[in-house]
Formats: C-alpha cells, sequence, structure tokens
C-alpha cells in the first residue's frame, strides 16, 4: 500500500535505533545438530555474520539477541570473540517457545528489563531515546547495509511499519487445508493468486518502537491473545496499523535448507573477492 508521511504526526528528532535479533530456535529443517544461527558460514557462525550486518549501519546502537534459554552465555562469550563498533551495545537474553515469545522478550531487553548477559558496553540503564526497533531474522546472514539503512529511513519519514520485500517470481498455488488428509497424498488447488499483487518478505522489519510494542502487548493480553503471526508485521496489521513495503535485496534470502547454506557460502565467497569481506 501507498503511505503518506505527511499524513502522519510531526515526528521529533532523530533517535536511536535497536535492533532485536531472535535466535533461539533449532533450525530443523536445517538438519540436526549445532542450532542455526549458530552454524558456521565461511567459517564464522551465521548469527555473527547477522550481528554485523546490522552493526553495519550507522543508524543501529542497541542490538538485542534472544538466544536459547541454555546457551545464553555461549552465545554471549561467542559474540565477545567478534567486536563490533563502539557505538553498538549488545546484549544477549534467553527466548522463549515461539519466535513471537522470543521478540518481546528481547523488546524488553531493549531498556534493560530482563536478566540478560550483557557485554562490555552494555548498560543496565534504560537505552533512552530509542524510538525505531528493527527485527531481523539471525537466519538472513547476508542482508546488505543499503536495506537495512532503507528499512530505517522509511520509518523515521513516518511509516510505522516497514518490511523489505521482492516480487514473487514463482506462480503461487493456495492449496485447501490440509484437515484429516495425509500428508503424502496430492494436495487439491483451490486458487492461483494473481503474481503481481504478491511479495516475499524479508527482514530486517522496522517499527516505531510503541507501535511494535503495543502489538506484542495485544497479543498477550488483547482479543487476539494465543493467535500466532508469522511475523512482527502481521502482528501490526492484526491492529490495523498501516503497513508498507520498500525494495528488498535477493541477498537477503533465509538460510533454511542446506542448499540455501551453500548459495549463502558462494555469495560471500564471491564478496570476500570482491569487496575484501
Amino acid at each position: 500500500m501507498t503511505h503518506n508521511p505527511s499524513a502522519e504526526a510531526a515526528r521529533p528528532g532523530p533517535g536511536r535505533t535497536a535492533v532485536v535479533i531472535p535466535a533461539a530456535g533449532r533450525g530443523v529443517r536445517l538438519g540436526p545438530g549445532t542450532p542455526k544461527a549458530l552454524r558456521p558460514l565461511g567459517g564464522v557462525p551465521m548469527l555473527v555474520h547477522a550481528v554485523r550486518a546490522m552493526a553495519r549501519s550507522t543508524d543501529v546502537g542497541p542490538i538485542v539477541v534472544v538466544a536459547p534459554a541454555d546457551d545464553v552465555p555461549a552465545v554471549r562469550s561467542l559474540l565477545d570473540g567478534h567486536p563490533l563498533p563502539d557505538r553498538v551495545t549488545l546484549r544477549v537474553v534467553p527466548g522463549g517457545d515461539t519466535r513471537q515469545e522470543s521478540v518481546r522478550l528481547g523488546l524488553a531487553a531493549i531498556a534493560g528489563g530482563t536478566g540478560g548477559v550483557a557485554g562490555p558496553h552494555a548498560s543496565d540503564a534504560p537505552d533512552d531515546g530509542v524510538d525505531v526497533v528493527l527485527v531481523h531474522d539471525a537466519a538472513r546472514p547476508l542482508v546488505p547495509v543499503a536495506t537495512v539503512d532503507a528499512v530505517v529511513a522509511a520509518v523515521r519519514a513516518g511509516a510505522p511499519a516497514v518490511v523489505p520485500a521482492l516480487p514473487v517470481t514463482d506462480t503461487v498455488k493456495q492449496v485447501a487445508p490440509p484437515a484429516d488428509r495425509d500428508p503424502a497424498d496430492p494436495e487439491p488447488v483451490v486458487a492461483t493468486p494473481e503474481r503481481a499483487s504478491l511479495r516475499a518478505v524479508q527482514t530486517p522489519q522496522g517499527f516505531d518502537r510503541a507501535v511494535l510494542v503495543a502489538a506484542h502487548e495485544a497479543a498477550v493480553t488483547g482479543a487476539d491473545a494465543g493467535d500466532a503471526a508469522t511475523d512482527c508485521a502481521g502482528l501490526v496489521e492484526r491492529r490495523g496499523v498501516p503497513v508498507v513495503l520498500v525494495r528488498g535485496h535477493e541477498e537477503a534470502f533465509k538460510v533454511t535448507r542446506p542448499l540455501d547454506l551453500l548459495l549463502a557460502e558462494a555469495v560471500l565467497a564471491r564478496r570476500s573477492v570482491a569487496d575484501g569481506w
């Protein structure tokens, strides 16, 4: 949808941008073993690449990584081995049973509200001045900084929620709900959505902080409590808040399956030659 920034109330002067990176999932589709976010990519864990990608944006200050509850000290130690710019503070906190719960815990930690493990530059005091929050998948380790900056700029221009996205290139079929059907059975097609109106969304998704906090609070205590959403933009949409899209990037793909990991290795190898990564 088209968003008119002039229709929004005037925003105060530039604030700070914080990032929440949920990394508490196990990533079973990538195969057994190490949690997906800690799988090596070019010899460095994917999570480190994702944190670095966010830290490359000069708009970003606090970063909160939400880790598996029993891995918080190990993840903190891992990240400490890969220094970030001095302007970036880093906190690692335990996650919940779902991605949605983990993001909510990460939001609380922006203000020092959880018992997370803080890094050498972190403070237990609230991070006053944070007015934009990005939520980024640890499994999207190669998002370019230009995409991060575009999302932040759109929020600061007045959009309450911004999602990077790309046009869908494959024809998409809608199938009947699985019900009691055997998963191995052929799936009946019920519709073919118009491809031109579809977009594949990526992260980081950016939000006015108050909008995102209210959406997560409503997901816990409101009328939609208990209903899960696949992304934070979905929670915001439920509340009637407009969500707009900016152009995503082909290299911001999600590493979900072994083939994705091979593609990510190839992208990283190309960057190391072309850009000196």
